[in-house]
């Protein structure tokens, strides 16, 4: 199973153009947060060890159960991040988007992969081999406090999450998700804000914790007084500001 991903990354890699070059790379890597405060000279170091990585849609950057082998960045596309529950339920955990850093928590404790992590538009991603990644952040002290950020960050947005699972109603917490995913890729356009993702209601319904058939009753309602569109893999909120209100105010029925 530990060889999976990188059969899948070579196989999007050769179904996609020629990975960029080292001065391409560089201002790419300088836009991620957390590469972004570190001076010339250690971007410089940062490179060595990197390796671009393409990824068609369908392709995966690595499957749950896998040796976590490689620290990775994604620099442009989507990625779905999804687990296999012990009940063989599929569960979605949450998209990454660029910028964001994924499998860094295995990759650095030397845990397997807790996801699968798969591409659902063209990607381009960069790795470091664990090894190589640490002694970065063993030498780096700029890099090892942005990490730390990061991991700070995430954790506090998983007990956020795990927060509004135990007490706060289906459609806060619908609303708040929308919110979120709006906020990480969401596009300006004539109707309103849409969430530049294929997302599914199933999708969402894993996401919020709760069932298909839920989501749809709530998404139903929404567009009947005019607050999303919600089409086949495609969600567009027309009034963000009145999901506010939902997300923030919310009293009415239950789950």
């Amino acid at each position: 199973m530990a060889h999976r991903a990188e059969d899948a990354g070579r196989a999007g890699e050769q179904a996609s153009s020629i990975p960029p070059s080292g001065r391409d790379l560089t201002a790419l890597l300088r836009v991620v947060p957390l590469f972004a405060e570190l001076a010339a000279p250690d971007l410089d170091r940062l490179l060595v060890g990197a390796t671009p990585v393409r990824l068609d849609t369908g392709a995966a950057a690595f499957h749950q159960g896998d040796e976590a082998r490689t620290f990775q960045v994604l620099l442009s596309g989507r990625l779905k991040l999804s687990q296999v529950t012990s009940d063989g339920q599929q569960v979605t955990l949450r998209y990454i988007t660029p910028g964001e850093m994924f499998g860094g928590i295995a990759a650095l404790n030397g845990k397997p992969y807790p996801a699968s992590a798969l591409a659902v538009a063209p990607s381009l991603a960069v790795r470091w081999d664990r090894e190589v990644f640490q002694r970065h952040v063993q030498e780096q002290a700029q890099l090892s406090w942005k990490l730390i950020q990061e991991l700070s960050r995430r954790f506090s947005e998983a007990q956020s999450r795990f927060r509004e699972m135990a007490t706060e109603r289906v459609e806060r917490r619908i609303a708040r998700t929308l919110l979120r995913l709006a906020h990480q890729t969401g596009r300006r356009v004539e109707e309103g804000v849409l969430i530049d993702l294929p997302l599914s209601r199933q999708d969402l319904a894993e996401m919020v914790g709760t069932t298909q058939f839920t989501v749809s009753r709530v998404l139903s309602d929404w567009e009947r007084r005019g607050l999303v569109e919600a089409g086949r893999g495609r969600v567009l909120l027309r009034h963000p500001h009145q999901l506010v209100l939902v997300a923030e105010d919310l009293a009415g029925s239950e789950d």
